[in-house]
């Protein structure tokens, strides 16, 4: 499933009106190819009213969106998703995941699932997935609808926060994992280690960062709203780390996880 989803694309968490169809613009233009919403940013409209006008056709995009926990209901999932397609002005997105699993399990795991791959098999997506699935809830999305179908768990991962039970377990399952907050909004790159290392190489800490995320095979999907940015953000994919420089940013670890909702966020591994 790798091969399928770009390792670099445009996250839009918080960018809403001008910000988010600038932000994607400018992505557009500078070479990005995967652009990543979800229904509660509440910025797809948006989104499709910049792609319709960057020019890029949309057979040379990779669309992600996330369907929200008050839409996982089995009778609430497709109609919600046709909504989504309407807001981006397309028939099919590249990839639909789950944006965070049924809070108390209020909807029960395989309901959401199945109707997940049912809007799959209706086309209205390519490929399906999870978001900030732990362990024992990847494990349960399994058993659902099979470690083939799940094309990522879209999970927090930066220096700071590097998961390391979750991604061995998926990688364990043959299950790609997609970073999120891979800068930690903004503090992994005032670090002196990730600082030292970028000036080594001349790089910036936020590509060192992306780099890092890069090199263990994660996708990424920084965001920004300067094209400078944007531009400077894409040349990570270029940036090798030594072995050394890998093993230096492994040490930071420090289980400091920022996105924890409540009311929303399960149990964490």
């Amino acid at each position: 499933m790798t091969q399928t989803i770009p390792a670099f694309g445009l996250g839009t968490f918080r960018l809403t009106g001008q910000t988010v169809i600038d932000s994607v613009k400018n992505a557009l233009s500078v070479g990005y190819r995967l652009i990543d919403t979800a229904q509660i940013y509440g910025n797809e409209a948006e989104i499709g009213q910049a792609i319709a006008e960057s020019g890029v056709a949309r057979k040379d995009l990779f669309l992600t969106t996330k369907i929200w926990t008050d839409n996982l209901a089995g009778d609430k999932l497709i109609p919600s998703l046709k909504d989504s397609l309407a807001k981006l002005r397309t028939e099919q997105v590249d990839l639909t995941l789950i944006h965070w699993p049924s809070p108390n399990g209020a909807v029960p795991l395989p309901e959401y699932m199945a109707a997940l791959a049912e809007a799959k098999a209706q086309g209205l997506t390519r490929l399906i997935g999870v978001s900030n699935f732990t362990v024992s809830l990847l494990g349960q999305a399994i058993d659902a609808v099979g470690a083939s179908e799940i094309a990522t768990n879209q999970i927090e991962i930066h220096p700071y926060l590097q998961n390391r039970k979750l991604v061995d377990y998926a990688r364990g399952q043959g299950i790609h994992l997609t970073s999120y907050m891979t800068l930690a909004y903004g503090k992994v790159v005032q670090d002196p280690a990730v600082q030292a290392i970028a000036q080594a190489h001349g790089a910036t800490p936020a590509q060192v960062a992306l780099a890092w995320a890069l090199q263990q095979g994660f996708a990424v999907i920084p965001s920004s709203t300067k094209r400078e940015n944007l531009a400077s953000n894409l040349q990570a994919q270029q940036l090798r780390l030594t072995d050394d420089e890998m093993a230096k940013i492994a040490t930071l670890d420090r289980g400091e996880r920022l996105a924890n909702p409540e009311g929303i966020a399960p149990a964490w591994d």
